[in-house]
This record gives C-alpha cells, structure tokens and sequence, in this order.
C-alpha cells in the first residue's frame, strides 16, 4: 500500500489522492481561528465570572446597558448548566479545537474514529449554544457580547466540520441524501450567511422597543 492510500485509510474515505485538499485547509483555519477567538472568550468570561464572584457589586466589562449585559447573564441558572461555570466548557472545548486545526495544518491525518469524535463534540456545541441562545432571548432577556462571540464562532466551527466528515464518507450517506449533502456543500456561504442572519434578526424582533428607544 502506497503511502497516499494509507493516508486516505486512515481518513476514513476509501478512496485514492491526497486527502489534503482545500477542503481540508479550509477546515483547518476554521478550527485553528475560531477555536483561538471562542477559547479567548471563554477565558474572559471565566475571569469576569471569579471577579463577579468575589465581589457581587462588580460589574463586568461586557455589561453596556440593560440588553448588553454580561452581569444578568452570569448570575442565572443557565451560566451553570452542569453545575460549574459555563466559560470552563468553552475554555476546554476550545482548547481541543484550535489544537485540532493546528494539527491539520501541519498536514497530519486523523483516524476516521477521531473525525467521528470531534463531529459528536461540535454538534453538542452547536445544540448548546442554540439553547443558551433561546435562553437568552426568551427567558433571561439580556445578551452577553462575550457569550455572543463564541455563538459566532461556534456556528462555522460545527458547519464546516460537519461538511468535511460527509464529504469525506466519515459519516456514511448515499442516495437522495448524498446529493443533497453536495448540493448544500456547493452553497455553504449562503447557508452560513443566512444562518447568522436569521439569528439577527431573531435578536432585532425581540429587543426591538430597546433597539428604537435609543
């Protein structure tokens, strides 16, 4: 076995070629770069956390005004899901991710079971941050521009991976579905976009009367 193929059997795709291509590298610098900017929110947010901690009248930088407003979030039932900060999560799920983007750079294969691995632990990511999103809007009524930056970066993180390991055959499809995959691959800046643009304007909808009374 030449070592091109080892390399595409260890990627998990059956196929001949270098798995190296732009679709990797484009993964790569998704991973490296958002996972840098979510994991610097996260440690943020976890130093905000231990100063509101230890002195309940301090107020965060992230809190601007009574929408804007880190120290509403922070002091909620939902910044504590599983019974510690939330930041922490970030700070450790982040962490693994730039390392990941920075390990693909260099060029290095990962085992399909890895792939399937780091898939499972975005798409927690992604359903987690949507769920705070909700929480946010709908029962705490305050945004916290911290928090709101790893949404940000959290979206394309699980996107593009997501992309890759279907692309790839990580995660087996055929039929109908396949074509579908390729179809919405072809499109992935316009789903990202209006992605980001729904989540606008769920925010404009519901802080609307705040947004016209400035």
């Amino acid at each position: 076995m030449t070592v091109t193929a080892q390399r595409s059997a260890l990627d998990g795709t059956g196929k001949t070629g270098s798995v190296h291509g732009p679709g990797v590298r484009l993964l790569a610098l998704v991973l490296t770069v958002g996972g840098a900017v979510g994991l610097l929110a996260a440690f943020t947010l976890a130093v905000e956390k231990v100063a509101l901690l230890k002195d309940p009248s301090y107020k965060p930088s992230c809190s601007i005004n009574p929408i804007l407003s880190c120290g509403s979030v922070m002091t909620t039932e939902q910044a504590e899901v599983f019974g510690f900060p939330n930041p922490l999560l970030g700070i450790a799920g982040f962490a693994v991710v730039t390392s990941l983007g920075v390990i693909l750079l260099t060029g290095a294969v990962l085992p399909r079971w890895m792939w399937l691995a780091v898939q499972a632990g975005v798409t927690f990511g992604v359903v987690f941050v949507h769920w705070l999103i909700f929480q946010s809007l709908y029962r705490i009524d305050a945004l916290c521009p911290y928090c709101m930056v790893v949404w940000t970066v959290m979206i394309p993180i699980f996107w593009y991976t997501t992309l890759y390991v279907l692309g790839r055959n990580l995660l087996p499809v055929s039929g109908p579905l396949r074509s579908g995959v390729r179809a919405v691959a072809s499109l992935h800046g316009v789903v990202l976009t209006v992605w980001y643009l729904l989540i606008v304007v769920l925010i404009l909808e519901r802080f609307w009367l705040y947004w016209t009374s400035l």
